[in-house]
């Protein structure tokens, strides 16, 4: 089979032949139909760094068609279900029925195709980040990116009854994009200083809730303007990673603030995955349009190069596997 690795240099993506793996006797084999590439922790955290990466970790979730299952999986899935599977960049993945981290492989129901399936681990996430900081009828939020982790905290805020959803970008697209998806307000940063809009909105007050999506260098301004947007009382949520150095924590700023780092809150991920699937079924979530591109996998080095050197063009890229 190929899969997707990255040996050392800069960029290095290439697909390499190995063995199709084995299956042991409480995991199941998927045959990969598509697969979802992240641009936070697959651009930020393994194509831009010099070192090799463990192969295991090159991919964040695919969809397939489960191809054999161990003897102690049996009850749970057959050959031929269809599948998400949380698994790197490959024409087949093995993983376990049951992991003390939450599923890494979950049943698909018919409504939901193969290419949405494979934002499923990504919009779970985002409904969940969403609703752990309690957003009450009458805050005002902000989220910082409309990246797809922005934009999916946005359509999970979308979930909940609040005043206003204020969102915040440098690229002009995603601005319109958050818009059609039910933001309030989108205030492209080249244009406008975000943090002397959102207090003009909201009436020097601030925001209730701010969500920093921001990932990589460009977070560490963003969140040093998170910090001047969230209200008396407020909360500021950081979701974003990859920074490469230590974020600007102003003491002065946080006090009588809340901040909270990526909380998922108490309940079990099989909760949140199913709830999910019920927001996507009704189209309460929708990744349809989040789909910019789509790569063969034999192309997979040029939809990283997308990701990595074309960003105002690229959402969610997807690498086809099997039509």
């Amino acid at each position: 089979m190929i899969r997707v690795t990255k040996p050392e240099g800069f960029g290095n993506i290439v697909l390499e032949e190995v063995p199709i793996p084995p299956v042991g006797p409480q995991e199941v084999r998927v045959r990969s139909k598509v697969s979802l590439i992240s641009r936070g922790s697959e651009i930020l955290r393994r194509y831009m760094h010099e070192e090799a990466i463990n192969p295991a970790i090159m991919g964040y979730s695919l969809a397939g068609v489960v191809d054999a299952v161990g003897s102690e999986a049996a009850e749970k899935f057959q050959p031929g279900d269809r599948v998400m599977a949380v698994a790197p960049h490959a024409q087949y993945v093995v993983q376990p029925v049951d992991s003390n981290i939450g599923p890494r492989v979950w049943p698909l129901p018919d409504e939901i195709s193969f290419e949405e399936a494979t934002f499923l681990p990504l919009a779970k996430s985002g409904v969940t980040w969403a609703q752990s900081p309690g957003i009450r009828t009458g805050h005002t939020l902000v989220i910082m990116g409309q990246g797809l982790v922005g934009n999916l905290v946005l359509q999970g805020a979308r979930q909940h009854l609040c005043e206003q959803i204020i969102v915040v970008d440098a690229i002009a697209k995603r601005c319109q994009l958050a818009r059609e998806y039910g933001a309030d307000h989108a205030i492209d940063v080249t244009e406008t200083d975000p943090v002397e809009r959102v207090m003009e909105l909201t009436d020097g007050r601030g925001a209730d809730i701010v969500f920093e999506c921001v990932g990589g260098e460009p977070g560490l301004k963003s969140f040093a303007q998170a910090q001047e947007m969230v209200s008396d009382g407020g909360t500021l949520h950081l979701i974003g990673l990859y920074h490469g150095q230590p974020l600007p924590l102003d003491a002065g700023k946080i006090q009588r603030r809340r901040l909270i780092g990526g909380y998922y809150g108490e309940d079990p991920p099989e909760v949140l995955l199913n709830r999910t699937i019920e927001l996507m079924q009704a189209g309460r979530i929708r990744v349809k349009p989040l789909i910019s591109h789509r790569f063969p996998y034999q192309e997979a080095r040029d939809a990283f190069d997308l990701l990595y050197a074309r960003l105002s063009e690229a959402m969610g890229v997807l690498l086809i596997w099997e039509e």
